[in-house]
């Protein structure tokens, strides 16, 4: 998992058609989420690519989007209903 950061990224998106693309666009980096709410362990590169194509799906004026990052993320602690990691290459457990 070098150089991945865990980001948490949410989205408020007023169009169903820009909804659907956000969703789509970001699923693809998710390895966790809920309706507008998703955990994305990006590299730098990613990240950029992550900002770069949500502007040109959102509309400024309209729409919000928040790339945020998480520190600390060292230990994973859910509570709830947690669903485990999908994608194990991106996880270390210890």
């Amino acid at each position: 998992m070098k150089n991945r950061q865990l980001y948490l990224a949410a989205y408020d998106i007023s169009c169903s058609r820009r909804l659907r693309k956000a969703l789509y666009l970001l699923r693809g980096y998710a390895s966790g989420g809920q309706k507008s709410v998703f955990e994305c362990f990006l590299t730098p590169a990613e990240k950029a690519q992550v900002l770069e194509s949500m502007r040109l799906i959102i509309d400024p004026l309209e729409d919000r989007f928040i790339l945020l990052r998480l520190s600390g993320a060292k230990q994973i602690q859910t509570l709830g209903k947690a669903v485990s990691p999908q994608d194990g290459s991106f996880f270390y457990v210890g």
